[in-house]
């Protein structure tokens, strides 16, 4: 298929992002944007010869170290420690010297370069034609993997072949610990910096094979990383290892006469852990390597290959009408995948495994915005990451007790499931996350019935959260059931009464404890949960506050939000984002969101609010949100479509989808928004689809707005496995596997059955007229 370049230095295709041409000042967005990842191992898109670099990086999920959190005054109840995501030992380098001549894209000339990011094959391609400052031409081509179906394994194929003449080469391979990396700026979402984190631990070779071993300083996790190498030159070569503290290397010297190549292909291995000792790891790390050199460089690539169409089999989403559009959300759903595949019972970092960015911590993101994706196109792993949070549960519940709560209370902010926030009114005050753990429990109970994962999980997850928020409430002297003096999702306005958003959720959360245990009255048991106590859970729920305005027609976003000052959004212009520009009080105490709240709540929880409701809340919140925050085009988006404002929803999905592709936030150096991308799964299928899932039913209410012409996606409900496919007048639904299912289609129940799709026409809708967002945070136009 052809492509044509677009404005941002990215080629147009459908299933791939390709890079051509040099540009070094732009080394940390493609660095970024070019990762590769399983969930388990994570690589920056950095060049194999180290260097030139923005920052280098390659992560392990979960692997971190312990750093203190500094306060002006303590107080009890205050996290002590911190945790900041490390640079583990880097396998990606291998280092080439043309006639003694180092390959640095900063010198000489570089003739040709260009990179693909490839959406089916899970690789990284690279092509260079580069002239030395002595005048020797040679052309390098890479591939690299980070393998979705071994999961402690990355491998890369590096070729250079010498152009006009023979040529002294000679590749060093790498594996470096404690690579420097750069000091961070004061922008709060950026990591901590960490001076020389691992210490050695063991460093052994032998023929083409290396391993180090390290441990950090006060976290006390141990880490291995191993390679082995096949090497192909052209008549001989001569070879050295050598391993000592944080280096090991392999050096390939070769005369590699013109018309041949030297090629290596290097395979990397890792492994950590808390409890394991040093040999137990490198063991690990011994194995790794000698199944992936078994299986071989072009195995692994057919097994890339293969883990992906079975991805897309399930979980694409094709339009037409937007080509940029489409090549943009397939990259998103790709991200996407690579953060949560293999996390195998880990969290799935709000960065993915793409950058140091907020300390590579967890929030409520995970469970909000990516898990529903994951949940209805790639089950099994929305299940592992619930399970790292129930393998959290002493913590949480730790966590809880210290505040003088009942149940369990999950981080704010985090990495082993110890609360990492120094800032309270933003986090331990931000409950929500709880509840929003527990919604994700209940809605992935209902998309597969795993039962495994309810009584091993599920129900203990429901139940002390609905512990703690039947402690966190109470009942007023007019019988209501308030909750107060908490965070809700809009960080902007903190430690308020009654967040719509935080009030839903505990709802949901009640009630799907209530049915949880009645559904399992043996773990009901186990767990000590009375019939007196399910009750009160009940009446709590039905009680639950949601605060109004009467005089405006509208919910407040928290009780009293709408009796706040206005804030001058004009005086603001071109001081976003507004939390480096303005003192937390002085955001607290103004009608001013950072990130949508009670308008992501009629999403998620849309059956508490009518049409008209909606409607209303809309046109009074989009104007006051500054989309400070990633998450907020997306969850605007689903609302927006729903309410009538179909063209504005297509805007705020092309904000949200190019968040890092366009870099809108300028901060994508330091790793991708992945909750902002598995957003735009959420527009289309949740948006433009209309697809709800209150209860278990699904539900659809599509529509398109008039620059889409035909829309379809792929998901997953119960083993059921189902294509929908819409146009401007009606929508078809085809069932490829599975059992028959029970849906709607605006309202009209049908069953869905093999071989029988379903075509449905779409009922007009009254166009209206959006209201408008605030000076100098409208929705985002691309340049075409």
């Amino acid at each position: 298929m052809s492509t044509s370049d677009n404005a941002y230095g990215f080629d147009v295709h459908p299933w791939q992002l390709r890079w051509r041409g040099l540009d070094i000042d732009m080394l940390g967005r493609t660095e970024t944007l070019f990762a590769l990842s399983n969930g388990h191992i994570g690589l920056r898109g950095t060049f194999e010869e180290g260097e030139p670099v923005d920052h280098p990086g390659t992560y392990l999920n979960g692997f971190y170290e312990q750093r203190g959190l500094p306060y002006a005054e303590s107080g009890y109840g205050y996290p002590e420690s911190g945790q900041t995501v490390v640079n583990v030992t880097d396998g990606k380098i291998i280092r080439l010297l043309v006639e003694d001549e180092p390959m640095d894209l900063r010198y000489g000339r570089t003739e040709e370069h260009e990179r693909v990011l490839d959406f089916r094959t899970g690789t990284l391609r690279r092509s260079t034609l580069w002239t030395s400052p002595t005048g020797r031409t040679v052309r390098i081509k890479s591939e690299r993997l980070v393998s979705f179906t071994k999961r402690t394994i990355a491998a890369i194929h590096y070729e250079v072949e010498p152009v006009g003449e023979d040529m002294n080469l000679v590749l060093q391979s790498d594996l470096l610990a404690n690579e420097p990396i750069p000091t961070p700026g004061n922008d709060p979402r950026l990591a901590a910096a960490l001076d020389q984190p691992l210490v050695s631990d063991l460093a052994t070779c032998r023929n083409y094979w290396g391993i180090l071993v390290h441990h950090t300083k006060r976290s006390g996790l141990h880490m291995a990383a191993g390679m082995d190498h096949q090497i192909d030159f052209p008549d001989r070569a001569d070879t050295f290892i050598r391993a000592d503290g944080d280096l090991a290397r392999l050096t390939v010297a070769a005369n590699v006469p013109e018309g041949t190549r030297l090629s290596l292909t290097k395979y990397i291995g890792y492994g950590w852990s808390a409890r394991r000792s040093v040999p137990a790891l490198r063991a690990q790390v011994d194995a790794a390597l000698a199944m992936a050199m078994e299986t071989g460089w072009e195995s692994l690539k057919a097994n890339q290959a293969a883990y992906l169409e079975d991805f897309w089999r399930d979980a694409d989403i094709e339009l037409d009408g937007d080509p940029e559009l489409q090549q943009a959300i397939r990259f998103a759903l790709f991200h996407v995948l690579q953060a949560g595949a293999r996390g195998q019972s880990r969290a799935i970092p709000a960065k993915g495994l793409t950058g140091p960015g907020y300390d590579g911590h967890t929030f409520w993101d995970t469970e909000s915005f990516i898990l529903p994706m994951l949940t209805y196109t790639v089950p099994a792993a929305a299940g592992e990451e619930l399970r790292w949070r129930h393998a959290t549960m002493d913590k949480a519940k730790a966590r809880a007790a210290e505040l003088a709560q009942r149940g369990a209370m999950f981080p704010w902010r985090s990495i082993n499931g110890d609360e990492c926030s120094g800032y309270w009114p933003a986090g331990t005050a931000g409950v929500h996350v709880s509840a929003d753990i527990a919604n994700a429990t209940g809605r992935y109970l209902r998309a597969t019935h795993d039962e495994q994962f309810e009584t091993e999980c599920g129900v203990e997850i429901l139940v002390e959260t609905a512990r703690l928020f039947a402690g966190l409430g109470h009942h007023d002297v007019n019988g209501h059931f308030r909750i107060d003096g908490i965070t809700g999702p809009d960080e902007y306005t903190a430690v308020v009464n009654n967040n719509i958003f935080t009030n839903l959720a505990a709802q949901q959360n009640l009630r799907d404890a209530v049915a949880a245990v009645h559904r399992r009255p043996d773990l009901a048991q186990q767990f000590g949960v009375t019939n007196a106590e399910s009750a009160h859970w009940e009446a709590c729920a039905d009680d639950m506050v949601m605060p109004y305005d009467e005089a405006l027609g509208v919910h407040q976003q928290c009780e009293a939000f709408t009796l706040l000052g206005a804030w001058d959004f004009e005086a603001s212009r071109g001081k976003y984002p507004l939390l480096l520009n303005y003192p937390y009080y002085e955001l607290y105490r103004k009608q001013v969101v950072k990130q949508a709240d009670l308008v992501f709540a009629m999403y998620l929880f849309g059956e508490s609010f009518t049409p008209e409701q909606k409607l209303r809340n809309f046109d009074y919140y989009y104007p006051l949100t500054v989309r400070d925050s990633s998450l907020s085009a997306c969850c605007e988006a689903v609302t927006a479509a729903e309410v009538g404002y179909l063209d504005l929803s297509y805007d705020l999905l092309v904000e949200s989808v190019f968040t890092d592709l366009h870099d809108l936030h300028d901060n994508v150096a330091s790793g991708l928004h992945i909750a902002a991308l598995a957003g735009a799964w959420m527009d289309c299928v949740a948006g433009f689809g209309g697809m709800r899932d209150f209860g278990g039913n699904i539900t659809f209410a599509p529509r398109l707005p008039t620059r889409l012409e035909y829309l379809s996606f792929r998901m997953t409900v119960r083993d059921s496995k189902m294509l929908v496919a819409i146009n401007k007048n009606s929508a078809t639904y085809r069932l490829l596997s599975g059992p028959d299912i029970d849906l709607a289609h605006h309202g009209d129940k049908f069953t869905l059955t093999d071989g029988t799709p379903v075509t449905m026409p779409i009922p007009e809708i009254a166009l209206r007229e959006p209201p408008k967002a605030p000076p100098g945070c409208e929705p985002y136009r691309r340049q075409m």
